[in-house]
């Protein structure tokens, strides 16, 4: 079967999905959650991992409540993405209950600079996409699924307008930049571990990550504003708050050390505010220092 084919069933699916109630999303999320722990699937394995990681000084008890909490968040933002990907912007938008620094992004767009978006993994970043589309145009850098279908779908449920996809790969740098140079603006997941060379180690909640160079590479030597961004959930039901804040002016810094280290430490500030809302169920410390001795912690 064509993957434009493939991508269009998973499409109706997902819509299928998405129009159930908000009550039983939140259901039949706890139930995958539920089923997650139950039978220890790599979510369940990899979250628990990094809570060791990141959560070191946690009793047994209070690391496992916070692992039922980030799985079950988890499942929840699985299910309400499928909600937002096959819903009317504008409906979805208005689940925004709180808008936190909207006129900073407004400002810096206006500016005529070129605008960096740093979004983590906090909350729903899919939400965060549209409202970024309902100010104007928008690169977002994306790292295409191994396979084609899924490459498809992508493209098809974040396909709005004002949203173009830069796939990361060998010209994203480019079509980056020159979106930058123009004034626009570029969004980017700063907490997903480049290849080995194409970033550098700071420490990520204690311990040494792979972090990407490319939101630093790009300030530099664009001058864009680089602004961080989330939408946060704030109650059982669709209510988020659109946070959005400057970045510090060290993410710029000439030193790549310097500047990935100021990256991160806003990260975890980030996910900090509330722990189940960000994605632990990512392997994030897979590579590690040269030299250190270190092997995958997920292995």
């Amino acid at each position: 079967m064509k993957p434009d084919t493939l991508a269009a069933l998973g499409y109706h699916a997902a819509a299928f999905i998405g129009r159930l109630p908000w009550p039983w999303l939140r259901t039949l999320g706890d139930a995958m959650a539920w089923a997650w722990r139950r039978f220890d699937v790599r979510e369940s394995r990899v979250a628990r991992r990094n809570l060791e990681i990141a959560y070191p000084d946690l009793l047994p008890g209070q690391r496992e409540e916070m692992h039922a909490a980030i799985l079950r968040t988890t499942a929840r933002q699985a299910l309400e993405t499928l909600r937002f990907w096959t819903r009317p912007a504008g409906e979805n938008l208005a689940c925004l209950r709180e808008r936190h620094g909207e006129a900073l992004y407004d400002e810096a767009l206006a500016s005529g600079k070129g605008v960096i978006v740093a979004a983590p993994h906090f909350g729903n970043w899919e939400l965060l996409n549209q409202w970024l589309a309902s100010r104007g145009p928008i690169a977002i850098v994306y790292r295409p699924p191994e396979s084609p279908a899924g490459d498809a779908f992508l493209l098809r449920v974040r396909g709005a307008d004002n949203i173009r996809q830069v796939r990361a790969e060998g010209p994203a740098v480019r079509q980056l930049w020159k979106v930058l140079k123009d004034g626009g603006a570029v969004g980017i997941l700063p907490d997903q571990q480049p290849k080995m060379g194409d970033g550098e180690f700071a420490p990520f909640f204690g311990k040494p990550a792979l972090t990407m160079t490319l939101v630093s590479r790009l300030a530099e030597r664009t001058g864009a504003t680089v602004l961080y961004a989330w939408c946060e959930r704030i109650g059982p039901g669709p209510d988020f708050a659109l946070h959005v804040e400057r970045a510090p002016a060290a993410i710029a810094d000439a030193d790549a050390v310097t500047a990935v280290t100021a990256l991160n430490q806003a990260v975890e500030r980030i996910a900090r505010r509330d722990p189940a809302q960000y994605q632990w169920t990512y392997k994030r410390y897979t590579l590690r220092p040269e030299g250190s001795g270190e092997g995958n912690p997920y292995h």
